[in-house]
């Protein structure tokens, strides 16, 4: 049987501050992110399932995504928890903001190997992750592979 990609499209908002960076991303901003998840695998062939055709149900990955990231990233604002940005963040906290802390620098391209790593964690075990694309504006993005980690 062949192997098909079906690729899934999600929309968030999302804030951020790069601490130690040398440019105006040191300050905290966002960003309206567009996520591209891309999985591969084979179309079920049994007539008597009802998802017969389909290598998972857009529903059942958007489900998954929904609850791994957009849910959690959308109208929050992310900080290095490792980071003078601490104090920040629990400022923002007290005043009943959407603050989440993470232990890598909020980057695009930390952002999408940690959906990468939550994402392929919930997939059906005959589904495999084939690729993520995180949009940060109209001409910059990171993209992850699992061919190529």
């Amino acid at each position: 049987m062949s192997k098909i990609r079906i690729t899934k499209q999600f929309n968030f908002e999302t804030g951020h501050a790069l601490y130690g960076y040398d440019g105006k991303c040191k300050n905290v901003h966002g960003h309206s992110y567009k996520l591209s998840v891309t999985v591969i695998g084979e179309p079920i062939t049994n007539t008597e399932n009802v998802k017969f055709g389909m290598v998972i149900d857009f529903g059942d990955l958007k489900k998954i995504v929904k609850e791994e990231v957009v849910d959690i990233f959308d109208h929050a604002t992310v900080f290095n928890k490792n980071t003078p940005h601490i104090e920040l963040a629990k400022e923002l906290q007290d005043r009943g903001h959407h603050v989440i802390l993470v232990d890598y620098q909020p980057t695009s391209e930390n952002m999408v190997i940690d959906f990468a790593a939550k994402i392929s964690a919930r997939l059906p075990h005959s589904i495999q992750l084939h690729s993520l694309k995180l949009q940060e504006t109209e001409t910059s993005f990171a993209e992850w592979y699992a061919s190529d980690n």
